[in-house]
Protein backbone atom coordinates (compact mmCIF):
# COMPACT_ATOMS: atom_id res chain seq x y z
CA UNK A 1 0.00 0.00 0.00
CA UNK A 2 1.48 3.12 -1.15
CA UNK A 3 2.02 5.97 1.64
CA UNK A 4 0.58 8.93 1.29
CA UNK A 5 2.75 12.43 1.22
CA UNK A 6 1.63 14.60 3.85
CA UNK A 7 0.41 17.73 2.78
CA UNK A 8 0.83 20.71 4.87
CA UNK A 9 -1.88 23.21 5.94
CA UNK A 10 -2.03 26.46 4.11
CA UNK A 11 -0.42 29.45 6.37
CA UNK A 12 -2.83 31.52 8.26
CA UNK A 13 -4.11 34.17 6.50
CA UNK A 14 -2.69 37.78 7.48
CA UNK A 15 0.42 39.54 8.07
CA UNK A 16 3.13 37.78 6.85
CA UNK A 17 5.90 36.84 8.81
CA UNK A 18 8.50 38.68 9.11
CA UNK A 19 12.21 38.12 7.67
CA UNK A 20 14.79 37.69 9.75
CA UNK A 21 17.02 40.43 11.13
CA UNK A 22 13.54 42.29 11.08
CA UNK A 23 11.53 43.49 13.99
CA UNK A 24 8.50 42.22 14.00
CA UNK A 25 4.84 44.05 14.04
CA UNK A 26 5.27 44.02 17.52
CA UNK A 27 7.70 46.26 17.38
CA UNK A 28 7.69 49.92 19.54
CA UNK A 29 6.45 52.37 16.62
CA UNK A 30 7.03 55.22 19.06
CA UNK A 31 10.78 54.43 19.60
CA UNK A 32 11.97 57.10 17.27
CA UNK A 33 9.93 59.69 18.90
CA UNK A 34 11.18 58.94 22.32
CA UNK A 35 14.22 59.01 21.16
CA UNK A 36 14.04 62.13 19.79
CA UNK A 37 11.69 63.92 23.16
CA UNK A 38 15.00 64.55 24.85
CA UNK A 39 16.36 66.62 22.43
CA UNK A 40 12.82 68.28 21.63
CA UNK A 41 11.70 69.23 24.62
CA UNK A 42 15.26 71.14 25.83
CA UNK A 43 14.63 73.07 22.25
CA UNK A 44 11.40 73.52 23.53
CA UNK A 45 12.42 74.91 26.77
CA UNK A 46 15.09 77.24 25.23
CA UNK A 47 12.19 78.84 23.15
CA UNK A 48 9.63 78.55 24.97
CA UNK A 49 11.21 79.68 28.52
CA UNK A 50 12.35 83.42 26.77
CA UNK A 51 9.38 83.80 25.30
CA UNK A 52 6.76 83.15 28.34
CA UNK A 53 9.57 85.46 30.21
CA UNK A 54 9.23 88.31 28.04
CA UNK A 55 5.60 88.37 27.62
CA UNK A 56 5.23 87.73 31.48
CA UNK A 57 7.42 90.99 31.91
CA UNK A 58 5.72 93.25 29.37
CA UNK A 59 3.03 93.17 31.74
CA UNK A 60 4.32 94.47 34.69
CA UNK A 61 6.33 97.91 35.46
CA UNK A 62 10.19 96.40 36.42
CA UNK A 63 12.57 99.47 36.52
CA UNK A 64 15.56 98.87 39.17
CA UNK A 65 15.80 102.36 39.47
CA UNK A 66 12.41 103.19 40.31
CA UNK A 67 11.41 100.03 42.83
CA UNK A 68 8.13 102.18 43.99
CA UNK A 69 6.44 102.06 40.57
CA UNK A 70 7.02 98.09 39.85
CA UNK A 71 4.32 96.07 40.23
CA UNK A 72 1.19 94.60 37.74
CA UNK A 73 0.56 97.48 34.57
CA UNK A 74 -1.57 95.19 32.25
CA UNK A 75 -1.47 96.39 29.15
CA UNK A 76 0.14 99.94 29.86
CA UNK A 77 3.50 99.16 28.52
CA UNK A 78 1.45 98.34 25.18
CA UNK A 79 -1.05 101.19 25.26
CA UNK A 80 2.29 103.26 25.82
CA UNK A 81 3.99 102.38 22.91
CA UNK A 82 0.78 102.87 20.35
CA UNK A 83 -0.62 106.12 21.84
CA UNK A 84 1.99 108.08 23.96
CA UNK A 85 6.38 107.30 22.60
CA UNK A 86 7.04 109.41 19.77
CA UNK A 87 9.87 107.50 18.70
CA UNK A 88 7.97 104.08 18.32
CA UNK A 89 6.39 104.82 15.20
CA UNK A 90 9.26 106.43 14.03
CA UNK A 91 11.57 103.66 14.76
CA UNK A 92 9.57 100.67 13.01
CA UNK A 93 8.90 102.93 10.00
CA UNK A 94 12.85 102.81 9.54
CA UNK A 95 12.75 99.51 10.68
CA UNK A 96 11.13 98.32 7.47
CA UNK A 97 12.98 101.07 5.24
CA UNK A 98 16.45 98.98 6.41
CA UNK A 99 15.01 95.66 6.26
CA UNK A 100 13.55 96.32 2.89
CA UNK A 101 16.26 98.02 1.39
CA UNK A 102 18.99 95.89 2.60
CA UNK A 103 17.48 92.88 1.36
CA UNK A 104 16.71 93.81 -2.48
CA UNK A 105 19.92 94.96 -2.79
CA UNK A 106 21.96 92.09 -1.31
CA UNK A 107 19.97 89.68 -2.95
CA UNK A 108 20.53 91.87 -6.61
CA UNK A 109 24.51 92.11 -5.82
CA UNK A 110 24.60 88.42 -4.28
CA UNK A 111 22.60 86.93 -6.82
CA UNK A 112 24.92 88.80 -9.68
CA UNK A 113 28.07 87.33 -7.57
CA UNK A 114 27.05 84.23 -7.72
CA UNK A 115 26.00 84.03 -11.34
CA UNK A 116 29.82 85.57 -12.17
CA UNK A 117 31.50 82.97 -9.85
CA UNK A 118 30.00 80.28 -11.63
CA UNK A 119 31.34 80.72 -14.57
CA UNK A 120 34.65 79.13 -15.61
CA UNK A 121 37.63 81.19 -15.53
CA UNK A 122 41.11 81.55 -14.78
CA UNK A 123 41.29 82.51 -10.82
CA UNK A 124 37.65 81.33 -9.83
CA UNK A 125 38.77 80.07 -6.96
CA UNK A 126 40.54 83.55 -5.74
CA UNK A 127 37.34 85.31 -6.87
CA UNK A 128 35.36 82.75 -4.74
CA UNK A 129 37.41 83.03 -1.66
CA UNK A 130 37.27 87.33 -2.29
CA UNK A 131 33.60 87.53 -2.96
CA UNK A 132 32.90 85.63 0.55
CA UNK A 133 35.50 86.48 2.64
CA UNK A 134 33.47 89.72 4.32
CA UNK A 135 30.87 86.94 5.77
CA UNK A 136 33.54 85.61 7.22
CA UNK A 137 34.72 88.63 9.43
CA UNK A 138 32.57 89.10 12.75
CA UNK A 139 29.81 92.19 13.31
CA UNK A 140 32.09 94.03 15.69
CA UNK A 141 35.32 93.99 13.83
CA UNK A 142 33.00 94.95 10.53
CA UNK A 143 31.77 97.69 12.34
CA UNK A 144 35.25 99.19 13.37
CA UNK A 145 36.25 98.60 10.18
CA UNK A 146 33.52 100.85 8.47
CA UNK A 147 34.19 103.43 11.78
CA UNK A 148 37.96 104.05 10.39
CA UNK A 149 36.57 104.10 6.97
CA UNK A 150 34.68 106.86 7.38
CA UNK A 151 36.62 108.68 10.17
CA UNK A 152 36.61 112.40 9.03
CA UNK A 153 40.05 112.50 9.94
CA UNK A 154 41.75 110.04 8.39
CA UNK A 155 39.11 108.13 6.53
CA UNK A 156 37.93 107.99 2.65
CA UNK A 157 36.10 111.86 3.29
CA UNK A 158 39.56 112.92 3.99
CA UNK A 159 41.00 111.25 0.86
CA UNK A 160 38.49 112.81 -1.33
CA UNK A 161 39.23 115.90 0.13
CA UNK A 162 42.53 115.58 -1.30
CA UNK A 163 41.11 115.16 -4.29
CA UNK A 164 39.39 118.07 -4.77
CA UNK A 165 35.81 116.22 -4.02
CA UNK A 166 34.86 117.28 -0.70
CA UNK A 167 36.08 119.70 1.90
CA UNK A 168 37.83 118.57 5.24
CA UNK A 169 36.21 117.44 8.27
CA UNK A 170 32.97 115.90 6.34
CA UNK A 171 31.39 113.16 8.60
CA UNK A 172 28.96 111.20 6.29
CA UNK A 173 27.83 109.30 9.52
CA UNK A 174 26.90 112.83 10.95
CA UNK A 175 25.12 114.18 8.28
CA UNK A 176 21.06 113.29 8.00
CA UNK A 177 21.51 113.48 4.09
CA UNK A 178 23.96 111.36 4.04
CA UNK A 179 23.89 108.55 6.90
CA UNK A 180 21.44 106.27 5.40
CA UNK A 181 23.42 105.62 2.54
CA UNK A 182 26.46 105.17 4.58
CA UNK A 183 25.06 102.79 6.75
CA UNK A 184 23.44 100.58 3.61
CA UNK A 185 27.18 100.38 2.09
CA UNK A 186 28.53 98.81 4.98
CA UNK A 187 25.93 96.47 5.72
CA UNK A 188 25.79 95.28 2.20
CA UNK A 189 29.31 94.59 2.44
CA UNK A 190 29.13 92.14 5.35
CA UNK A 191 25.27 91.11 3.88
CA UNK A 192 26.30 90.56 0.01
CA UNK A 193 28.31 87.32 0.48
CA UNK A 194 25.61 85.17 2.46
CA UNK A 195 23.10 85.55 -0.56
CA UNK A 196 26.22 84.71 -2.77
CA UNK A 197 27.58 81.47 -0.70
CA UNK A 198 23.51 80.38 -1.05
CA UNK A 199 22.81 80.77 -4.12
CA UNK A 200 26.24 79.93 -5.84
CA UNK A 201 25.35 76.14 -4.03
CA UNK A 202 21.99 76.04 -5.34
CA UNK A 203 23.32 77.33 -9.41
CA UNK A 204 25.70 74.40 -8.64
CA UNK A 205 22.98 72.05 -8.99
CA UNK A 206 20.94 72.76 -12.09
CA UNK A 207 21.44 70.21 -14.55
CA UNK A 208 23.74 71.13 -17.40
CA UNK A 209 21.22 69.52 -19.59
CA UNK A 210 18.93 72.18 -19.90
CA UNK A 211 20.75 74.83 -20.99
CA UNK A 212 22.27 72.39 -24.05
CA UNK A 213 18.69 71.64 -24.52
CA UNK A 214 17.59 75.60 -24.68
CA UNK A 215 20.58 76.76 -26.65
CA UNK A 216 18.98 74.12 -29.06
CA UNK A 217 16.05 75.31 -29.51
CA UNK A 218 17.76 79.16 -29.79
CA UNK A 219 17.41 80.59 -26.18
CA UNK A 220 19.60 82.91 -25.35
CA UNK A 221 20.76 83.97 -21.96
CA UNK A 222 17.85 86.20 -20.52
CA UNK A 223 15.61 83.28 -21.39
CA UNK A 224 17.63 80.72 -20.14
CA UNK A 225 17.97 83.23 -16.79
CA UNK A 226 14.51 83.61 -16.66
CA UNK A 227 12.99 80.15 -17.81
CA UNK A 228 15.57 77.54 -15.84
CA UNK A 229 17.84 79.66 -13.59
CA UNK A 230 15.12 81.50 -11.60
CA UNK A 231 12.78 79.05 -11.31
CA UNK A 232 15.48 76.42 -9.49
CA UNK A 233 16.39 79.43 -7.35
CA UNK A 234 13.13 80.12 -6.12
CA UNK A 235 13.46 78.04 -2.86
CA UNK A 236 16.83 79.30 -2.25
CA UNK A 237 15.91 83.16 -2.96
CA UNK A 238 12.60 82.98 -0.52
CA UNK A 239 14.72 81.09 2.17
CA UNK A 240 17.74 83.37 2.11
CA UNK A 241 15.63 86.28 1.79
CA UNK A 242 13.39 84.93 5.37
CA UNK A 243 16.43 84.42 7.12
CA UNK A 244 18.73 87.55 6.08
CA UNK A 245 15.21 89.48 7.07
CA UNK A 246 14.51 88.34 9.92
CA UNK A 247 18.41 89.20 10.63
CA UNK A 248 18.45 92.76 8.91
CA UNK A 249 15.09 93.38 11.17
CA UNK A 250 16.89 92.43 14.41
CA UNK A 251 20.63 94.44 13.52
CA UNK A 252 21.64 96.43 16.29
CA UNK A 253 25.91 95.78 16.30
CA UNK A 254 26.75 97.78 13.06
CA UNK A 255 23.77 100.74 13.79
CA UNK A 256 24.98 101.24 16.98
CA UNK A 257 28.58 101.02 16.71
CA UNK A 258 28.72 103.57 13.77
CA UNK A 259 25.36 106.05 14.96
CA UNK A 260 24.25 105.09 17.58
CA UNK A 261 21.05 105.73 16.80
CA UNK A 262 21.43 108.83 15.36
CA UNK A 263 21.99 111.57 14.29
CA UNK A 264 18.50 113.07 15.56
CA UNK A 265 17.21 109.35 15.29
CA UNK A 266 17.46 109.00 11.81
CA UNK A 267 19.03 105.27 12.01
CA UNK A 268 17.03 104.09 15.09
CA UNK A 269 15.43 100.65 14.55
CA UNK A 270 12.86 98.91 16.60
CA UNK A 271 15.88 96.69 18.05
CA UNK A 272 17.93 99.50 18.42
CA UNK A 273 15.34 101.47 20.55
CA UNK A 274 14.56 98.77 22.45
CA UNK A 275 17.93 98.01 23.68
CA UNK A 276 18.51 101.83 24.47
CA UNK A 277 15.71 101.00 26.51
CA UNK A 278 16.76 98.08 28.45
CA UNK A 279 20.49 99.17 29.00
CA UNK A 280 20.17 102.94 29.50
CA UNK A 281 16.84 103.44 31.20
CA UNK A 282 16.45 99.91 32.62
CA UNK A 283 12.88 99.80 32.10
CA UNK A 284 12.76 96.41 31.45
CA UNK A 285 8.95 96.29 31.48
CA UNK A 286 8.18 98.79 28.41
CA UNK A 287 11.60 97.36 26.50
CA UNK A 288 9.65 94.15 27.21
CA UNK A 289 6.54 95.21 25.57
CA UNK A 290 8.20 96.81 22.66
CA UNK A 291 10.14 92.90 22.30
CA UNK A 292 6.85 91.20 22.22
CA UNK A 293 5.21 93.83 19.59
CA UNK A 294 8.63 93.45 17.23
CA UNK A 295 7.89 89.71 17.74
CA UNK A 296 4.95 89.23 16.44
CA UNK A 297 5.34 91.65 13.80
CA UNK A 298 8.36 89.61 12.79
CA UNK A 299 6.33 86.21 12.86
CA UNK A 300 3.25 87.47 11.16
CA UNK A 301 5.55 89.19 8.59
CA UNK A 302 7.38 85.84 7.91
CA UNK A 303 4.17 83.67 7.85
CA UNK A 304 2.51 85.79 5.45
CA UNK A 305 5.96 85.71 3.37
CA UNK A 306 6.16 81.97 3.30
CA UNK A 307 2.56 82.10 2.31
CA UNK A 308 2.89 84.54 -0.48
CA UNK A 309 5.95 82.63 -1.93
CA UNK A 310 4.36 78.95 -1.27
CA UNK A 311 7.63 78.06 -0.04
CA UNK A 312 7.89 74.08 0.38
CA UNK A 313 5.92 73.55 -3.22
CA UNK A 314 7.31 70.91 -5.22
CA UNK A 315 10.76 72.59 -7.51
CA UNK A 316 9.42 73.33 -10.75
Amino acid sequence: MAETAAVAPPPPRGRPPAPPGRRGPTAPRRLPYLLLAPAALLMLGFIAYPVLSVLSTSLRNDNPTKPWRNGFAGLDNFVTAFTDDPDFWPSVGFTFQWVGVQIALQLLLGLGLALIVNQTFAGRALARALVFSPWAVSGVLTSTIWLLLYNSQTGVTRYLADLGAGSYGTSWLSDTGTVFPAVVVAELWRGVPFFAILLLADLQSVPKDLYEAAQMDGAGRARQFLHITLPHLKHAIVLSTLLRGVWEFNNVDLLYTLTGGGPAGETTTLPLRIASIAVDSHDFGYASALTTVAFVVLLFCSLLYLRLSKFGGDRP
